[in-house]
């Protein structure tokens, strides 16, 4: 039996829906995604650590739960928005439905909302926080609860606990992935290359990740705000100087770029999506990406070591830099993308050519 669950926004509106998942009151940053599908990748995308989701797709949960495609072992959103949900999946792949599966996972859920209307609004006036609860007698209180939410701690809150190896069928290189709440299709995309993938959590410091004696060095993903990762940005400065083959991919991306001397921003809503183009600045070829990220590099702030190699081509914000003077580059967008367009896929073998030009 569904219960009644309310949506309160930072700037006061409210809205009625069902609450379906883990029966608790959350708070945290709303944003949304535009995918029609990958629904579990996005449930499982550390990324959104802190974030409350909402699914723009209409129809969420009609395939059930598939623990392969997962990106994690466990979500980190704070909780999930959806218009309906299917509580009757049909896939053969499929091992149980989305409102056990968000049960399991101490998640809760909203559904039975206009959730055209709520990204409305965050397109407006940009992201927000809210609270979903189930009572509206304490909404003076709440609001003063939504105002003060921060997203703090993030890349410590998701990142792994100790240092692993994965060992390749016929391995060729070996490449430190320092995961800052990495997607597991970026490990999948490495192994199946032949390389062994050594992981390492976001406190490990340039000597302990030189010391497995990498042939490259992949920057994974991650959540919060780059400039909240002092440490790693240093450590990442240091890693540089080895000039060894470094690949960066959205929060990656950004902590290079920060380690050069480049500055970063909050955007207003940011891109959340599996169909944003970003366009090759030397080809001019329009690539339709994945992306999930609240953050950009200002282009404009780049040193003159590094070049933009790809902008979105919708607010011309940067999603890609090329070093002049180290092997290295970075995308902001999903290259590895499950679910999502495969396009840029061929940057995974850049940055293989890149090791291998420099064995």
């Amino acid at each position: 039996m569904s219960r009644k669950s309310f949506l309160i926004l930072e700037n006061g509106k409210v809205f009625e829906g069902k609450g379906f998942g883990a029966d608790k009151e959350v708070t945290g940053e709303l944003v949304f995604t535009t995918a029609m599908t990958g629904y579990l990748e996005t449930l499982t995308d550390p990324s959104y650590y802190g974030q409350v989701v909402i699914q723009t797709f209409p129809l969420i949960g009609n395939y059930g739960i598939i623990p392969s495609d997962f990106e994690s072992s466990k979500p980190a959103l704070k909780a999930y928005i959806v218009r309906n949900r299917c509580q009757e999946p049909s896939n053969f792949r499929c091992d149980g439905i989305l409102d056990t599966f968000l049960k399991d996972s101490d998640i809760p859920g909203l559904y039975d909302v206009d959730t055209r209307a709520i990204t409305r609004i965050v397109r407006e006036y940009g992201v927000m926080n809210c609270k979903i609860t189930s009572t509206l007698e304490n909404l003076e209180s709440d609001l003063e609860e939504i105002k003060s939410y921060k997203v703090t701690d993030a890349v410590k809150s998701v990142t792994p606990t100790e240092v692993t190896t994965e060992i390749a069928e016929n391995p060729k290189y070996n490449v430190a992935l320092w995961d800052f709440g990495a997607k597991g299709n970026i490990q999948r995309s490495l192994v199946k290359r032949g390389c062994n993938v050594t992981v390492f959590p976001s406190y490990a410091t340039a000597e302990q990740i030189l010391g497995i004696n990498p042939d490259g060095i992949m920057l994974s993903n991650g959540p919060g705000d780059p400039m909240e990762n002092g440490d790693v940005i240093e450590q990442l400065r240091i890693l540089c100087e080895k000039k060894l083959p470094t690949f960066g991919i959205c929060l990656g991306h950004q902590l290079l770029a920060l380690s050069q001397g480049a500055k970063t921003e909050k955007l207003k809503y940011g891109h959340r999506g599996a169909n944003q183009p970003a366009t090759d600045t030397e080809t001019g070829r329009v690539y339709i990406t994945s992306q999930n990220h609240g953050y950009a590099v200002v282009g404009s702030s780049l040193p003159s070591n590094a070049k933009e190699s790809f902008v979105n081509a919708n607010d011309g914000t940067c999603e890609g830099v090329t070093y002049t003077n180290m092997p290295a580059f970075s995308v902001q967008f999903h290259p590895e993308a499950c679910g999502g367009p495969l396009d840029t896929e061929f940057l995974f073998d850049k940055f293989i050519a890149l090791m291998s030009e420099n064995k």
